[in-house]
């Protein structure tokens, strides 16, 4: 399935469940920011004026579930619902209503649809939603959300880290990225797509801590998940190069 008409399909599916509760939906991530690669997720956001009730969960989680993924001959799909109220005035942490991954796919059919939950890296998103300002229903985001303070931006990518360092051996790809993507965001202020990031940090890292992150960008932007491969002497040097990360991300977390 073309990524165009997968994502018409997504909008169409939130109207019909949504409908005039639905105040924008906003296409972001990678086909906004820097181009879809061979294993980016479709990624949208949706701003609503109340939570969703129990049917509704349950009508848009059945909705995604033959619209997203490889088994259906389409890219992995994320979907976040977000309360207006919940991010605008902006606080932290923020609220999301609803969120669907590829990743959840599992956990979602056996437990049930998603629940309202904190979800601090709501800051990165809706930041990276406004820089991309790509409507795909609705006023342009600026006219939705709020400006998320870069302190925020902080205390979410450093949030995010423990969770990261748990999924280091099963996703290394992702892990290695999203670190150096929070190594850039920290020093720079700016979220980057993930090989822009990797650009970045491979200029400041040290030669030996070098080949796990160009290894790691090249499979983002030349592979799809079921053709990645690390060789014995790469993974070995997961861990230093994670730790290296970790130092410069520590350098430039407040006390």
């Amino acid at each position: 399935m073309e990524a165009t008409e997968q994502t018409q399909q997504i909008v169409r599916l939130v109207d019909d469940v949504l409908g005039p509760e639905v105040i924008g939906m906003y296409l972001h991530g990678s086909a906004v920011l820097g181009g879809l690669r061979p294993a980016s997720d479709l990624d949208v956001l949706v701003i609503t004026r109340r939570g969703m009730d129990g049917p509704e969960r349950r009508a848009l989680l059945d909705g995604l579930f033959p619209l997203s993924g490889s088994a259906h001959a389409a890219r992995p799909v994320e979907l976040t619902v977000v309360v207006q109220s919940e991010v605008r005035p902006w606080r932290y942490p923020p609220a999301g209503d609803f969120l669907y991954g590829e990743w959840m796919r599992d956990e979602l059919a056996a437990g049930g649809p998603p629940q309202p939950e904190p979800m601090p890296d709501l800051a990165l998103l809706l930041t990276m939603v406004l820089a991309g300002d790509h409507p795909l229903a609705g006023p342009t985001p600026a006219r939705v959300l709020d400006p998320v303070p870069h302190a925020d931006l902080v205390r979410a990518s450093v949030a995010g880290i423990p969770g990261l360092l748990h999924d280091l051996d099963d996703d290394t790809r992702n892990v290695v990225l999203t670190l150096a993507r929070v190594w850039t965001t920290l020093a720079t202020g700016e979220i980057r797509t993930k090989d822009a990031a990797a650009d970045w940090a491979l200029g400041r890292l040290p030669p030996e801590h070098r080949p796990v992150l160009r290894h790691a960008r090249d499979l983002y932007l030349n592979r799809r998940y079921s053709e990645e491969s690390w060789s014995d002497e790469l993974r070995a040097r997961v861990r230093p190069h994670v730790d290296q990360v970790l130092a410069g991300i520590d350098g430039l977390t407040p006390r």
